[in-house]
């Protein structure tokens, strides 16, 4: 686990693989970078992996009391990372609030950084908060800190976490790696803090997704769409509707996944990512 200090604060990540072409994975809400530690472990022998926790509620270091934790606030934390990094033509790879943010970076006109985008079955347009899990995390980020962390304290319990109302809609398999995230905000305040600042500031716009996606034809570079075929949270339709919107935009579906396509089908996600940047560049002149 590497660290860098950022204007919000102190930002972990993981950085692993090889000396080839660079890819960026990000998280969404209330998980940490291990949820692509199976797509990771696939594509680290051919690529370099930059995977960052976010400040998005399972992160382990407090940011700065005045740290803007609105979704556009942490999508220029996401710029502000890969200029301190120097990170240059990178894949930018998003899933669930992640693609979210990886809609804001290049329709904010930070995108110079960024040389192809991967969409993982991800808020999009209007679908902000998505799902019962988005609406429930959306009334409990109301709460004070401290009666947030009591309705946590039922996140220990994996009858709980498997519910729809957590991350039963949004993963399969994922029960394991969905206590672990838990843990930051059940036991520390800080953390909690952070959250219900966060949870505050990104519902407070439920437009701002439907803006970015009237700049997206902008991208003129490849983009990937991948999106769940069972997926109860993300409507697939949407997964078609951003393929559409990019110039030289492509879907690809999967199935026997709920939304945390990473944690069910990480070799199979890996394997279409991997084909993904086999694909040359288009050709500026056409």
């Amino acid at each position: 686990m590497r660290e860098i200090e950022l204007s919000a604060g102190t930002i972990e990540y993981e950085e692993t693989g090889a000396a080839g072409p660079t890819v960026v994975f990000l998280h969404g809400l209330m998980m940490d970078a291990s949820l692509w530690d199976g797509p990771i472990a696939e594509l680290a022998r051919e690529h370099r992996c930059v995977a960052p926790t976010l400040p998005l509620g399972a992160h382990r270091r407090a940011m700065r009391d005045d740290a803007d934790l609105s979704l556009p606030g942490v999508a220029r934390l996401v710029t502000e990372f890969l200029d301190r990094l120097d990170l240059r033509d990178v894949t930018l790879v998003g899933n669930d609030t992640g693609g979210a943010l990886v809609q804001l970076v290049v329709s904010e006109g930070a995108a110079d950084r960024v040389g192809r985008v991967v969409l993982v079955s991800c808020e999009a347009f209007d679908n902000l908060p998505p799902g019962l899990t988005g609406r429930t995390l959306a009334l409990a980020g109301k709460l004070s800190p401290r009666m947030f962390g009591l309705f946590m304290q039922q996140m220990r319990l994996g009858a709980v976490r498997r519910s729809p109302v957590a991350f039963g809609w949004l993963t399969k398999r994922g029960g394991a790696t969905t206590g672990r995230w838990m843990r930051p905000v059940i036991t520390r305040p800080e953390i909690r803090r952070d959250a219900v600042r966060m949870l505050r500031a990104v519902f407070a716009d439920r437009r701002v997704l439907l803006g970015a996606a009237e700049r997206l034809p902008e991208f003129d570079r490849p983009a990937l769409v991948v999106w769940a075929r069972e997926d109860r949270v993300m409507p697939p339709a949407h997964g078609r509707r951003l393929a559409e919107l990019f110039p030289h935009g492509q879907l690809v579906e999967i199935g026997d996944t709920y939304t945390l396509i990473p944690l069910d089908r990480p070799a199979e996600l890996a394997s279409v990512v991997r084909e993904f940047m086999r694909v040359p560049d288009p050709d500026p002149r056409q």
